[in-house]
């Protein structure tokens, strides 16, 4: 267990607020995440069955072999047809508003050919195992998104992303573990968001106001702070960036020295 120095260290002179992930991650974190539906222009949306991005760069979505939009696009001149998938990040904690974000990618669908079906199944694999992927090719198509616009909302004014950098961007290396840390932090340890509250700016948590536990990424705590008339969204920040899971619960530790002195981790 981490210990507490008697004098922590000064904060460096810099602004820890600011330590966020871009929008071009936060859109390829946020498309890692389960629930999406596809629609185009004439046909019913559908949900999407699985979806992946994978490590070559190439969005996959899988859907019934025999549905409307399946059809729609064998049908469409060169089997190419214009389409939008959107992907929605619930939050893993009950909260009043559990939608954290959305992410729309737009492009056109076309099927995977037959000779770059096995390459394509084992790539969604390896970026997300799927069950249905083991019908590919019988009950089950493997749509390519060739994208042309990814556009990013969380809470405030959508955010336009270039697709050369959401495909450049990699995932938050904590996006696996986040929904059961979170859920385990929600359930079982009150104490410790009670601490992190000591590092919320003056007057953001009122006496009828509840903090909880929002988000996890590298760069710290998402929270909400949940009012009897609305919300706020706010970050408490880890000292510096993590690179992998490992780094986490050392971070967790600094985060609670600091609170108890009340001061941010160096």
């Amino acid at each position: 267990m981490a210990t507490c120095p008697s004098r922590p260290a000064p904060e460096p002179q810099r602004d820890l607020d600011l330590l966020r992930p871009g929008p071009a991650e936060r859109a390829r974190t946020v498309a890692g995440r389960h629930g999406a539906t596809v629609c185009a222009a004439g046909v019913e949306s559908s949900r999407v069955l699985a979806h992946a991005v994978t490590d070559a760069d190439q969005v996959l979505v899988a859907l019934p072999a025999g549905g409307d939009l399946v059809g729609a696009v064998r049908a469409a001149p060169g089997a190419d047809l214009s389409a939008l998938v959107m992907v929605s990040d619930h939050a893993p904690v009950p909260l009043r508003r559990p939608l954290r974000a959305q992410l729309w990618l737009s492009g056109w669908l076309t099927p995977v050919p037959d000779r770059d079906q096995r390459a394509a199944v084992l790539a969604f694999a390896e970026a997300r195992p799927a069950e249905v992927l083991l019908d590919v090719g019988r009950s089950i198509t493997l749509l390519r998104l060739d994208l042309a616009e990814v556009v990013l909302g969380e809470g405030g004014p959508a955010v336009d992303v270039s697709p050369l950098e959401f495909l450049a961007a990699r995932p938050d290396p904590l996006a696996a573990l986040e929904a059961d840390h979170l859920a385990h932090l929600d359930g079982d340890h009150p104490e410790f968001l009670a601490l992190l509250s000591r590092l919320l700016p003056a007057g953001a948590l009122g006496p009828a106001d509840a903090l909880r536990p929002l988000g996890l990424d590298r760069f710290g705590f998402r929270l909400r702070v949940e009012r009897p008339g609305g919300h706020q969204d706010v970050r408490v920040p880890f000292g510096r960036p993590l690179t992998c899971p490992g780094e986490l619960g050392p971070a967790i530790g600094r985060l609670a020295c600091a609170a108890r002195n009340r001061l941010r981790p160096a």
